[in-house]
């Protein structure tokens, strides 16, 4: 299909997006892979684009103050190849190389891809996982936002009208920290009918996250208090295993991939494969 009409600006500084975007109702173009193909359905009509996808301080990553910085508009790729992801984040570094295709993977964009929130998308889970912090800017000002606070709803986020990510902060991870993640993926789209990251810590914190489940990307902290304080032992895995999903605030998804019931025993399957590769 073919898009409405619509006007295009590209954007050379991060001041000139948001100057473009508060001057009337549009889209933010980074990557293009998760707004051009709902434009193409008419799911989605902006009448205007602003293209970021040339702003160079939207590029790299670098370790700050303790933290590892990606720039929103970095691709997948560009996280695959970066030696200080491969270092210190390595299920980053598994997740880029298992997203969309050759393609999606040189263009599409990390900030992109969290904004867009789509529910089976990988990025969301790994950074609930990484304890992550999202670096947010518009013209009345700057901000950040916890991952565990970014994800409200089904595409939906706590970013405000006519705001831009403009970077992901992890902190580095401690000497003896392991990540692992993991997805049964759709064979044709390769986004993730259920996918789970693990960020295991020397001291046995234990974060989980779970994307393609439910409605939204979310952390699910019972697994996590079952592993409180223990050893990742068979045990406190089958522990773990058992009091996952519940309680969630969430509403888990049925389509004609997965039934509802069939993402949550899904979940609890790659929960436990996650954590047995963790050990």
């Amino acid at each position: 299909m073919v898009t409405v009409d619509f006007d295009y600006k590209k954007a050379s500084t991060v001041e000139e997006a948001l100057e473009a975007l508060a001057s009337r109702e549009g889209k933010l173009l980074a990557g293009g892979y998760s707004l051009i193909p709902s434009m193409k359905l008419r799911l989605s009509q902006p009448e205007f684009l602003i293209d970021i996808s040339s702003i160079s301080s939207l590029k790299g990553i670098q370790e700050e103050n303790g933290y590892i910085v990606i720039r929103a508009g970095t691709t997948h790729a560009e996280i695959h190849d970066n030696a200080l992801i491969q270092e210190n984040l390595s299920f980053f570094h598994k997740a880029a190389s298992v997203i969309g295709d050759v393609q999606v993977r040189n263009r599409g964009t990390i900030g992109g891809s969290l904004a867009h929130a789509d529910p089976a998308a990988d990025w969301p889970a790994l950074v609930l996982a990484a304890d992550a912090v999202i670096d947010v800017v518009s013209r009345n000002g700057s901000r950040s936002i916890n991952a565990t606070d970014f994800f409200t709803g089904l595409f939906s986020t706590a970013l405000e009208e006519n705001e831009l990510i403009t970077a992901i902060r992890i902190p580095v991870p401690a000497e003896g920290t392991r990540t692992v993640y993991m997805k049964y993926e759709h064979p044709a789209s390769r986004f993730a009918i259920v996918g789970c990251a693990i960020m295991r810590f020397p001291d046995g914190k234990t974060n989980i996250a779970f994307t393609g489940a439910a409605e939204y990307a979310f952390r699910d902290t019972a697994a996590e208090q079952a592993l409180a304080g223990k050893a990742l032992d068979g045990a406190a895995i089958e522990a773990a295993v058992n009091a996952a999903l519940q309680g969630q605030d969430v509403s888990f998804m049925g389509d004609y991939y997965a039934s509802a019931e069939y993402r949550q025993h899904l979940a609890k399957v790659y929960l436990k494969r996650a954590l047995e590769a963790v050990v």
